[in-house]
């Protein structure tokens, strides 16, 4: 043995950078900070701060997006078994508030007294008011645009059951039993909701007939199943007769349809359950769009003088939305060009507090929370790509919203149309293959499921690490600081590597300072030997 090494070895060894990197998830440090330089108004000390990215995949950075599962898991935990009502009361107006709708009202005067180009500019003025407003913490907009909705028919379809009505009751908590013995229990439910079959598959989850597999009511009910798990929601509370509340994810089954597993509070009957699954559907009153006006080469152009679009051929102006929807209103025959349902399958199950099966049922709903939505079943085989290829095909050309550019295909000018639109080119997420017709959150929680926002849990995770480390006034004085974006190549800003090993030192010793202060608030022996990733 001379001690060399080997050309062979050497290009097996791994790249220091990797290293690095490996060592940071490890420690659960974020591979991708960013660096933000902060100065200090009081002592004029400037310094380079890492920020985490907060990327909510782990193909991204795994470190962050384990951080938000997390987040996500205990804020699921702590609305599945409250015992008493969250606390939603509005805060007061604060003077700030105040003020800025007083400069509001002044504005709103000028510009209903102005004409012409000082409208126009005061009627700018007036949005980044709103902007400044909403930013300050006052949620809705204080002159809130009247413009006329369009009003739909509220009678049900013939093709489903008709639903009782109760009178809602303003609880959220769900009902308690008494056990024989005494206990009490206030159990909750994990539901899951599936959409119905659109033709045969195998356990892979391709179709066994490509051909007749019903492709295009699979991408139109994926494009609307936000909607869908809406007005569950809605028809189950009116049913039941109480505010139910619940903790939602939405995930991909292995034939690429969507699908959502419901964390309920309270319990509701199996058969309840499903007779408003069966009586729930979602119309989409759209112009029609089965079969294309404008195919190939020959699509709509963009016309200055009309500011909109013309047949190519003709330099006719094709419909705006608007009228087309006044078209369609005036059609006393005219249908839903979509229906979305539910299938047949509902599963329900009963959770108990701190039980085995309510960790189990958190853990799954924060199973892919840390993926997009085509990494939960990556195609491993020809016929799975080809299957996904075949609905990313009939995703590209179907409208996802009014203002999506697809409707140019099928002679409608899109919702607020502008220079550039081109059919099969929308830039909404859900004509995206990783996210396979689904546009919506993946997460849906409703309002009082916890009383809180996902920033407010946040921010008590914090707190309490701060009070165990005794740093209970530390990020007080938040008017001391100016930060501003620094650029890598700053040559105040050190390497990426060097930035990941001066984290990796401080999650080290921040670690260990947590488990001696968190042993000695439990009257146990410090376990310095625990690490790896924050709670």
């Amino acid at each position: 043995m001379t001690g060399r090494t080997t050309r062979v070895e050497r290009a097996r060894m791994p790249f220091a950078k990797e290293v690095v990197r490996a060592a940071a998830l490890e420690h659960g440090v974020c591979i991708r900070p960013v660096a933000l330089r902060r100065t200090d108004i009081t002592t004029g000390e400037v310094e380079v701060v890492d920020v985490p990215c907060g990327a909510a995949l782990a193909s991204v950075c795994a470190s962050c997006a384990e951080r938000k599962r997390q987040l996500r898991m205990a804020h699921c935990r702590e609305g599945r078994h409250l015992t008493e009502e969250p606390d939603l009361s509005a805060d007061e107006p604060n003077q700030t508030q105040r003020w800025l709708v007083e400069v509001r009202a002044d504005v709103t005067r000028d510009h209903d007294q102005a004409a012409g180009e000082e409208r126009e500019q005061l009627a700018g003025d007036l949005a980044a008011l709103d902007d400044e407003i909403t930013r300050s913490g006052v949620r809705g907009n204080v002159d809130p645009d009247k413009a006329k909705r369009r009003a739909r028919s509220t009678r049900r379809r013939n093709d489903v059951v008709d639903l009782p009505r109760r009178k809602i009751d303003a609880r959220t908590v769900g009902k308690a039993y008494t056990a024989p013995h005494g206990k009490t229990f206030r159990p909750s439910l994990f539901v899951t909701l599936t959409l119905p079959s659109y033709g045969r598959v195998r356990k892979d989850g391709t179709p066994v007939d490509a051909i007749s597999y019903d492709y295009r009511r699979a991408a139109r009910d994926a494009l609307h199943f936000s909607k869908l798990v809406d007005r569950f929601i809605q028809n189950l509370r009116r049913l039941v007769g109480f505010d139910v509340q619940y903790f939602a994810v939405v995930e991909p089954q292995r034939r690429l349809a969507p699908h959502v597993h419901l964390a309920i509070r309270g319990t509701v009957s199996r058969a309840e359950l499903r007779q408003v699954a069966a009586a729930t559907y979602h119309q989409v009153w759209w112009p029609d769009c089965d079969e294309p006006v404008f195919d190939g080469d020959a699509v709509p152009v963009w016309d200055d003088e009309l500011g909109g679009y013309v047949d190519p051929d003709t330099g006719v102006a094709l419909a705006t939305w608007d009228e087309a929807l006044d078209e369609l209103d005036a059609e006393e025959t005219a249908e839903a060009v979509h229906v979305a349902r539910f299938g047949v399958q509902v599963n329900a199950k009963g959770v108990l507090v701190r039980s085995r099966d309510a960790r189990r049922c958190i853990g799954y709903l924060a199973k892919y929370l840390n993926k997009s939505v085509h990494e939960c079943h990556e195609p491993d085989s020809d016929a799975q790509r080809d299957h996904v290829d075949r609905l990313a095909e009939e995703l590209r050309f179907e409208p996802c919203s009014p203002a999506c550019a697809n409707w140019l295909r099928y002679g409608v000018q899109p919702k607020h149309a502008r220079d550039g639109m081109q059919p099969g080119h929308c830039k909404a997420k859900a004509h995206r293959r990783t996210h396979l017709g689904y546009g919506g959150r993946r997460v849906l929680v409703s309002r009082k499921w916890s009383g809180k926002s996902l920033a407010d849990h946040k921010h008590e995770r914090r707190a309490w690490v701060l009070e165990r480390l005794g740093e209970t006034n530390r990020g007080t004085d938040v008017d001391r600081y100016i930060w501003e974006h620094a650029r890598p190549s700053d040559p105040d800003v050190p390497s990426i590597s060097h930035r990941l090993l001066t984290a990796i030192a401080e999650r080290q010793r921040w670690r260990a300072a947590l488990d001696a202060a968190t042993a000695q608030a439990d009257g146990q022996p410090s376990n310095s030997a625990t690490r790896g990733r924050a709670a």
